[in-house]
């Protein structure tokens, strides 16, 4: 069956051969002679699930045949044989058992690493475990490195190795990877008595595990035994496959793991052959890749060699190089020509690593109804089940404030039993309670009382919010206790949010397959739970989030036959008319290696593990193989969100060779590439263009009816209304109210008002400023107003903490204030009419005092109180406060001089602003208010946008409804008669 039976059969194909169809091709060929029955005996280990469908779909072509049987490599760790190698342990296990011995060497030693990492650590160190066992490492090669100039380091790194060592016996229940190396080894041994007596071919795979590579060597030995290589680089002279030995400088070559395979089997590769003779799509191009990824130095090679590759037109004439100004364009183009070669009845295929450029890709697919085939799927933690349970799992172990419980609520399976419609009723009407309400952390009796009260027109209010309660009842406190209870409590919150008030079952949270992943991990986590011990709350939700991370959700019968979306792997699977070859940037394709919080490169080398270049070699081969299809587009953006990028690496040696080469017309193929992507990136621009243009906004200055207009005022309106006459009007005129926050913040308004609050409390009490308690009483009536106002502990501390900072400066100038005067009225309303205009000016004095020379006015400021410029001809609450006193505008006080008034700054060192009495008296004031509010009843004046702002950086309530940003302050206003 094969070809010399006393050299190992090692086979490959080129690259651009679509390698499932051209293995099964070779396989026919070698058994055309042979009985019917003959194909079910061979046994064909591949690499991946897709890459196993790709193979049976070829077979499905025809003709007609017997299946042979089709295996992964990975199988092999599940391959019962016999009862002294016991099947792998779950890696879900094995990382919860790492979970719980990581949290006790965090607990003993807090300064090795944060709690917040111990889900990843222990992932880490899982994968770590995996690695050394599938290459055949021992602690003991960990332990002989020489570190003698990382010893600070090694000291802590190897605290957390030491853990695994257990596994590492005789008598441990051995990982996946590890029982891979010991079937695979069983094997060899096996076959080195009784060899195979049927073909045993293994395809696909590149041998870069340790496991892997020496199930290669054994198959490759065997008589009826061959392995067959994918994207074998048949143009690389023998002199660049030799220097291809050192792995510390090599390993990132995309042919670095055949010439491993090759010297394993003491072969050269020479003796590669070909598996089949199907050709590649562009020889020309196979050269003219192969000559640009030469391993360094380059350049001589490039001299010596590009002139033989003969003119590059033909190489370059199926490749397109799009080079987008972002990644938003790059993903509008690709998704343009995406939908082209549907039309032309072609198949496309994206491959990149750059998942938020597919999820871009897709949603601008979703313009026209197109649908990707994605290979990779939805992570779980981003479907709406996994979402759900992420949003139960943040709210175990707090007290929920109103954000939780409504991005609960909201959520889609939120009450999915059924009658969905009035429950989002209730949900919006309560999250406008909750917003007037300002509750920060809502209970029971708040969400009974708002049923009660609003309930009368719909009888199932309360029973809903009955079921609220009983949800929120169902949030665990904080604490210490077994995975599996804490799993309990989560799922049993979840279930009944998801199903709804007296519903049974679980409403959708299960459903489609989403919910069935979401489900399994579950049972999984449930089946593992004893393996993880006890741990916090906190701890728990970390966990869960690391487990959900793990899983992805593929739903294969939605996506478009032709719209194909794969990993960089999947690149040696496909076979597409069109390939698409995204993100090529540096960063991005070639990945960064990630951080080794373990081993550096250096001690990698020595132990025998895989070294960081590894991955990108591997990508370096999926690129190799990739960009050697018929028709290929290479595409980058050349700049990201935030800065200028890298073009990938084997982007720049292409166009670098090309822009070289110019007697083989090399400058011209690499212009006419990016003439190409150039002609599609300007058809995906013009179509994100809109056809008609909207003008830009006017600055509005909407002029209502003179009846529309506010009668009534507040002596802070006045600032508004000087400033920004148009916010008067949507609030006034318009009756447009600003929505409360839905969490309440401990922001200035807050602050004033709880301060006000102390400071009037603690003046009631009467007890004199200068008595040697004063402060104490002070500070203890802080600390009930607070207790009651305040529900965030570290702000109530920190408020406290200036209140006794400015304490005693308040208590020296609060004596000087009695001396002049007894404070008499606090938050005291009044109001004063302009009969003849219709007009009312309203108040809230924060303090009046009385004293024989009249009134004194006082206004606390918790920010920086105005000046006195300021306040004549802006700020002007405590003047017209005054002249509201002087008129008798307070009732309480009745109409008598106004001595002073003036603002008693609380932050800083406390600070007393007066009001400018003297050069605006009450009376000025009031006139000067008269002839303002008179302007404002002239029907030809706009209340217009932004007059007079303190800074051009504020920003207002209806800034966005008077459409700011379309105009700025140098516009002139556009006034409009309003009915």
């Amino acid at each position: 069956m094969f070809s010399d039976a006393e050299t190992p059969h090692l086979y490959a194909l080129p690259c651009g051969v679509d390698f499932a169809h051209g293995l099964v091709a070779g396989l026919r060929a070698r058994m055309q002679d042979r009985p019917p029955e003959a194909m079910a005996r061979v046994t064909l280990y591949l690499n991946t699930n897709r890459m196993r469908r790709r193979v049976r779909e070829a077979f499905d072509a025809g003709p007609p045949t017997l299946l042979p049987k089709l295996k992964l490599i990975t199988d092999l760790s599940l391959d019962p044989m016999g009862p002294e190698l016991p099947l792998p342990v779950s890696p879900l296990r094995r990382r919860l058992e790492l979970t719980q011995l990581v949290s006790r060497l965090i607990e003993a030693q807090p300064e090795l690493a944060p709690r917040a990492a111990l889900y990843d650590l222990s992932d880490s160190l899982a994968g770590l475990m995996d690695e050394m066992q599938g290459e055949g490492v021992t602690p003991d090669d960990i332990a002989a490195l020489d570190v003698t100039d990382l010893s600070g380091h090694w000291a802590r790194s190897l605290q957390f190795l030491n853990i695994v060592n257990r596994w590492f016996g005789p008598d441990a229940a051995p990982d996946r990877e590890a029982r891979q190396r010991l079937a695979v080894e069983r094997l060899v041994e096996t076959w080195a008595e009784t060899p195979p007596a049927d073909p045993v071919i293994v395809a696909g795979s590149t041998g870069s595990r340790g496991a892997t590579a020496l199930f290669l060597q054994a198959v490759a030995r065997q008589e009826m035994g061959a392995v067959v290589l994918p994207g074998v680089d048949f143009d690389q002279p023998q002199e660049v496959w030799e220097r291809l030995d050192e792995a510390l400088a090599a390993e990132d070559h995309p042919q670095f793991r055949f010439r491993n395979i090759l010297r394993l089997l003491e072969m050269e590769a020479a003796d590669l052959r070909r598996w089949h003779d199907a050709a590649p799509p562009s020889p020309e191009r196979n050269r003219l890749v192969s000559l640009s990824l030469r391993p360094a130095p380059v350049t001589d090679q490039w001299r010596d060699e590009g002139p033989t590759l003969g003119d590059l037109t033909p190489a370059t004439a199926g490749l397109t190089l799009l080079e987008a100004p972002s990644p938003r364009m790059e993903a509008e183009t690709i998704a343009l020509r995406m939908r082209a070669a549907v039309e032309e009845g072609r198949t496309v295929a994206l491959v990149t690593p750059d998942r938020m450029l597919t999820r871009q890709v897709e949603g601008a697919l979703d313009r026209w109804g197109l649908v990707a085939d994605d290979s990779a799927g939805v992570p779980l933690p981003l479907t709406p089940p996994g979402r759900f349970l992420r949003l139960v799992a943040e709210a175990m172990g707090e007290h929920p404030q109103p954000k939780a419980i409504l991005s609960l609520l909201k959520h889609p399976l939120c009450h999915s039993g059924r009658d969905r419609g009035p429950h989002l009723l209730r949900t919006r009407e309560l999250e406008l309670a909750l917003r007037r309400a300002g509750a920060a952390y809502p209970d029971a009796r708040l969400l009974r009382g708002w049923a009660e009260k609003t309930g009368e027109h719909d009888t199932g209010r309360m029973a809903w919010a009955d079921w609220l309660c009983a949800a929120l009842d169902l949030v665990p406190k904080p604490g210490t206790q077994s995975l599996i209870e804490h799993l309990d409590a989560h799922l049993k919150l979840a279930q009944c949010l998801a199903a709804g008030p007296g519903i049974e079952g679980t409403g959708g949270l299960w459903d489609e397959a989403a919910g069935r992943s979401a489900k399994l991990v579950c049972d999984r986590l449930a089946e593992h739970a004893d393996a993880a011990g006890e741990m916090h709350t906190a701890d728990y939700r970390s966990l869960f989030l690391g487990v959900l991370r793990k899983e992805e959700v593929r739903r294969p019968d939605d996506g478009h036959p032709q719209v194909l979306v794969r990993g960089t792997l999947e690149a040696r699977v496909q076979g597409a008319d069109l390939t698409i070859l995204a993100s090529m940037n540096e960063g991005s394709w070639p990945e960064a290696p990630p951080a080794d919080p373990w081993l550096n490169r250096r001690m990698r080398a020595q132990a025998g593990l895989l070294l960081p270049e590894r991955k990108i070699g591997l990508s370096a081969h999926d690129y190799q193989q990739a960009v050697a299809g018929a028709e290929v587009w290479i595409t980058r953006s050349t700049r990201s969100s935030d800065a200028e990028t890298v073009p990938s690496r084997w982007i720049n040696r292409l166009t670098n060779l090309l822009s070289g080469l110019p007697d083989q017309n090399g400058p011209e193929a690499l212009a006419a590439m990016k003439a190409r992507g150039a002609e599609w990136l300007g058809r995906a621009t013009a179509l994100a263009l809109p056809e008609h243009r909207l003008p830009a906004a006017p600055r509005p200055s909407p002029r209502p009816p003179l009846k529309a207009r506010p009668g009534r005022l507040s002596v802070t309106a006045i600032r508004t209304l000087i400033r920004d006459p148009y916010a008067i009007y949507a609030r006034n005129v318009l009756r447009l109210r600003p929505l409360d926050p839905l969490t309440p913040q401990p922001d200035a308004p807050l602050r004033g008002t709880t301060l006000h609050k102390v400071f009037e409390l603690f003046l009631k009490d009467c007890i004199a400023p200068t008595d040697p308690a004063a402060k104490q009483r002070l500070l203890a009536v802080a600390e009930r107003v607070l207790d009651e106002h305040c529900p965030w502990p570290t702000v109530r501390r920190l408020w406290i903490a200036r209140i006794a900072r400015i304490s005693d400066w308040f208590l020296l100038t609060e004596a000087a204030r009695q001396q002049a005067a007894t404070p008499r009225w606090f938050e005291i309303d009044g109001a004063s009419e302009m009969t003849d205009l219709g007009f009312t000016l309203t108040a809230q004095a924060d303090r009046i005092d009385e004293g024989p020379d009249g009134l004194r006015l006082y206004d606390y400021k918790t920010g920086a109180p105005p000046s006195a410029k300021s306040q004549k001809v802006f700020e002007k609450q405590l003047l017209l406060e005054a002249a509201m006193a002087q008129r008798g505008g307070f009732a309480e006080a009745g109409a008598q001089p106004v001595a002073e008034a003036a603002y008693i700054g609380l932050s800083g060192g406390g600070k007393i602003v007066p009001a400018p009495l003297n050069e605006a008296p009450p009376e000025v004031v009031w006139g000067q208010l008269r002839d303002l509010i008179a302007r404002w009843q002239d029907p030809e004046r706009g209340y217009s946008s932004r007059m007079a702002v303190e800074t051009t950086a504020a920003m207002g309530d209806y800034d966005h409804l008077a459409r700011f940003g379309e105009w700025d302050l140098s516009t002139e206003v556009s006034p409009e008669e309003v009915g």
